[in-house]
């Protein structure tokens, strides 16, 4: 039986596959800022991922500034000590929306997993904050993570590394810069070992929001869904770490703006079916 994937039940969840447009539609940013429901929110940038914050947080002030957000915070958090700081959790607490750039995961979950700032994450979402992440920022969004593994030839036992994520959504493995690395090998071979959990390949400049049991796709690019759960037959519990795998009927969908998917019964949702559900207006009408 698959895991029931879900969210903790208020603040909006997104997750943004890489290489989001900065510079002229800014699609998917806009309605990252719509969807804090304040018409000059606060965002809270964490570069904690990046190799170089000084430009990475320059960038996003610019363009969260240019879409209306009244205050783009740095939250420089560097290192462990920095997780802790009263003067970092304030900012925070104070964001409207907490955004965390792309980079390293492995260092997303190792400068703020179990920090007061990761709790105070936590304790945001639950009372309504936003919380988004793109490339690094959105893998580290689940409850297991992949962390490594070769795009070009990860369909062998034990190629995909797998660690502990923040949680904010369970069931589901989510990759990134999925079409323009080639990295569907990589979410098949975590199917074959692990077929409870739905993977979610985000293409660059692609999105999903996640909502209760709906996850719904949006910006220009594509949304791969791998679902292992109907699997057949794979060879993977016979074979030594390093050997080729072989797994039969895995679901594959592609969503695109406008489509959506329910984890619960691992359903595509057209647009009309969404329209129904809560949050549908704020794509069809940004």
């Amino acid at each position: 039986m698959s895991i029931p994937a879900q969210t903790t039940p208020r603040g909006p969840l997104v997750a943004i596959g890489g290489a989001e447009d900065k510079t002229s539609e800014s699609e998917i940013l806009r309605r990252v800022l719509l969807l804090s429901k304040k018409e000059a929110p606060i965002v809270g940038v964490i570069t904690t991922a990046s190799s170089v914050p000084d430009d990475v947080f320059g960038a996003y002030r610019e363009v969260f500034s240019n879409l209306g957000a009244s205050e783009v915070l740095d939250i420089r958090i560097r290192e462990r000590s920095d997780a802790a700081s009263d003067q970092f959790v304030e900012m925070i607490r104070n964001s409207d929306i907490v955004f965390i750039s792309g980079g390293d995961q492995m260092r997303l979950t190792y400068v703020l997993g179990g920090s007061p700032a990761m709790e105070t994450i936590r304790a945001g979402h639950q009372s309504g904050t936003v919380i988004a992440g793109t490339s690094a920022g959105a893998a580290c969004q689940s409850q297991t993570m992949v962390y490594g593994g070769p795009a070009d030839d990860s369909l062998r036992k034990g190629a995909v590394q797998m660690t502990a994520g923040f949680g904010l959504v369970e069931g589901i493995i989510i990759d990134t810069h999925f079409l323009e690395r080639g990295r569907f090998s990589r979410l098949m071979e975590v199917g074959a070992t692990n077929p409870e959990y739905l993977g979610v390949g985000l293409g660059e400049d692609a999105a999903v929001l996640f909502e209760g049991d709906v996850m719904r796709a949006f910006g220009p690019g594509h949304v791969i869904i791998v679902d292992s759960s109907q699997i057949s037959g794979s060879n993977v519990s016979d074979l030594s770490d390093g050997e080729a795998v072989t797994v039969h009927n895995i679901i594959m969908h592609a969503l695109v703006d406008g489509y959506g998917f329910n984890l619960t019964n691992r359903r595509v949702l057209g647009p009309e079916e969404l329209r129904a559900e809560g949050l549908e207006h704020w794509i069809a009408n940004s």
